[in-house]
This record gives structure tokens, C-alpha cells and sequence, in this order.
């Protein structure tokens, strides 16, 4: 049986307010103690979002001791960067907040010359990732992929599913889940008004948000996690997911497809950064060059289940596995997805006031 991560975003409404911005089962990482003892290489991941073998061949080939912290949310993420009771060397999080750590000049730039394998990385992802580091020398590619729908196919049909309409359809009363997670949410309701995703325009989300109430009444629930445990068991006939939370509920339930509706939605990029705090590039620079090799990339994509930039990875899969458009996004979806953009703190504030109004109704 694969393992997979759910790229989950928990969006605290507490941890929002102290974003200017704005998957993965979390878990509790090594106390603050533990971290920083031996001068071990400190990692901050998504929570089983790395394979530990992985972790154990990194340390047996370089002797370089690795201590692994772990969080749920992006948001979360940044407030443990922030706290500063730890100095992380190498961090793993979603684009927006890899842009957002930029600006603030908290990443240190990486020598990608210095790498043995970043050539195995797919050239076009990394041309993606310019959207958040446009000179493409603070972050490196890990996973990537889109939101869409996840659906049981003996209740909707694919071709119902070829729009974000169908969420609002009161046909599927008490059938529908959407994410417990602002930005992703917003997402149908602002592509279905002709809306950027990124957009701060204050009408504009003010007028999302108010779809998103109308919906509301029709909604089964608001999940993350539990989200394709609950599709895979039947209990709803359509989600709003994560690509990688739909293959792993695919994986669970063959009655269940995955759609990217036509309006266009997102195409997220998890990466990692070497934050300023980094007690010694070179190590943490070796560690990101490992990542990049192709059996180490493979186990953690066998491990993950998300797209891949490794090309050596895709090269060695089955072709079911490589048409499979859950996992890899063709050229036309990625064409009619966005990434997501960090916010000014207005629009950070604004997203808050409204998703409380939401959950509140």
C-alpha cells in the first residue's frame, strides 16, 4: 500500500491575523533541546511529508546528524520560524510563504552549481517557480500539484464536474465538503466571478465571500485531513482537495475521479529555502542536493504520491502512473492554474474578517 501526505492547510484564524500571506498530516517534532543538540542539520517539514529513510541514508553517507521538526499549516510554520527558539537550516512550505520569507530577507541564497543532481529537476517547474523567486536562487522544487474536485462517480456525473458550479448545486445538499482552509476555498468562488486568485481587490472577495455564504447552507462540512477518509467511505459525493489527497482517496475507492474544473484554480509548489538562521550552508545545501538524486527522490514520491519535478523519478514510472492527471497535471490544467501570491497585511486582514463572517452564518 503507498503511503501518502495530505498537502492540509489549517488556516488558524489567529495564526491568519499575523500572516501577510495567505498539506500534510502534522506531528510533534523533537523538543527545542533535542533540535539543537550535536549541532545536528535541523529540517521544519510538513508532518509525513519525508520519507525517513530517506533521513537514515543522508546520515549514513555523510555522517551529518539530521533532526526533524514538523507542522501542520504554512501559517504555523511561520510562527515557529518567527519564535526563533530553534535555527532551522533547511525548511520545506507552500510558494506563498516561501515569497513571503524572501522579501523579509530571511533565506539565504543557494549555490544550485555547487549541486550534483538539481539538473534532474524538471526546467519547467522550475520557470513555475519564478512566480514566487523570480531570479530562481532562494528555493528548490519538492512537490507539486493542483485543487480541484474529488467525486464519486456513481453520483456525479464527469461532465457535471467540468465546472466549480456544481459546489453551489442543490442537488447534493449535505453532500458537498470543502476545505477548512481560507485561500483554497475562496478559490471556486473567485474563479466562478472572473476573479484572480491572487486578487486584493476588496469588492471582489467581498462578493466570493458572499457565494461562499449562499453555499454554505448546502455544505456537508469543512475538513482537512479527514477529508478523503470521508469520500473514500462514501459519505459525501464531492470534495474540494488537494491533488494529492485525491490520489491517495483514488487509491482507497475506484468509485472515486478527480476534476480541475474549467474556470481554472490553483497549481501549488512546495519548496524548500535555507533560511538566514542556517548554522552551516554547505551541509544544508548537501542535504537539498540529496533530495534531488534519483533513488532518494523516488522514495519520498512513493512516500508522498504528489507530482514530482525529478525527471530521473518520472522516467522510471509506469506509464498508468504518468497518465494519471491526478498526479501529474497536464500542460493544459497547469495552463489554467495560478500560484498562489503572498498578501499585503489589508487583504490579509480582509481574508480574516470575511472567513470569520463565513464560519459564522
Amino acid at each position: 500500500m503507498k503511503r501518502f501526505s495530505l498537502r492540509s492547510v489549517v488556516l488558524s484564524l489567529t495564526v491568519l491575523c499575523l500572516s501577510a500571506c495567505g498539506c500534510a498530516r502534522g506531528a510533534d517534532g523533537p523538543k527545542d533541546s533535542t533540535a539543537q543538540e550535536n549541532d545536528a542539520l535541523v529540517v521544519l517539514n510538513y508532518g509525513k511529508y519525508l520519507d525517513e529513510t530517506v533521513i537514515q541514508m543522508f546520515e549514513e553517507e555523510t555522517g551529518i546528524d539530521v533532526k526533524l521538526e514538523e507542522y501542520e499549516s504554512p501559517e504555523e510554520m511561520y510562527t515557529k520560524f518567527k519564535a526563533g527558539s530553534i535555527a532551522y537550516d533547511v525548511v520545506c512550505t507552500s510558494e506563498y510563504m516561501v515569497e513571503r520569507l524572501i522579501s523579509e530577507g530571511e533565506a539565504n541564497e543557494i549555490d544550485f552549481s555547487r549541486f550534483t543532481y538539481y539538473k534532474n529537476l524538471d526546467p519547467e517547474i522550475i520557470e513555475a517557480t519564478k512566480t514566487f523567486d523570480p531570479e530562481t536562487k532562494y528555493a528548490l522544487p519538492y512537490f507539486y500539484g493542483t485543487l480541484g474536485i474529488l467525486y464519486d462517480t456513481t453520483i456525479v456525473s464527469p461532465e457535471e464536474v467540468t465546472t466549480w458550479n456544481i459546489l453551489w448545486d442543490e442537488t447534493y445538499q449535505d453532500s458537498i465538503i470543502m476545505q477548512n482552509s481560507v485561500r483554497d476555498t475562496f478559490v471556486p468562488a473567485l474563479r466562478l466571478s472572473g476573479s484572480d486568485i491572487n486578487t486584493e481587490n476588496p469588492d471582489e472577495l467581498s462578493a466570493a465571500a458572499d457565494l461562499l455564504i449562499r453555499q454554505k447552507p448546502i455544505v456537508y462540512a469543512y475538513y482537512v485531513d479527514e477529508t478523503a477518509d470521508e469520500m473514500a467511505a462514501g459519505n459525501a459525493a464531492m470534495a474540494l482537495v488537494y491533488s494529492g489527497e485525491a490520489a491517495y482517496a483514488k487509491e482507497l475507492n475506484e468509485d472515486l475521479a478527480y476534476s480541475v474544473p474549467e474556470e481554472g484554480s490553483n497549481l501549488w509548489i512546495d519548496s524548500w529555502f535555507i533560511p538566514k538562521s542556517c548554522k552551516n550552508q554547505e551541509n544544508a545545501e548537501k542535504f537539498l542536493d540529496f533530495l534531488c538524486r534519483e533513488d532518494t527522490a523516488m522514495l519520498n514520491f512513493e512516500y508522498v504520491w504528489y507530482g514530482t519535478p525529478n525527471l530521473r523519478v518520472k522516467e522510471a514510472l509506469d506509464e498508468e502512473t504518468l497518465m494519471d492527471a491526478t498526479i501529474f497535471p497536464t500542460p493544459e490544467i497547469l495552463a489554467n492554474c495560478e500560484v498562489f501570491r503572498q498578501f499585503g497585511q489589508d487583504t490579509t486582514a480582509l481574508y480574516s474578517y470575511l472567513w470569520k463572517k463565513l464560519k459564522s452564518e
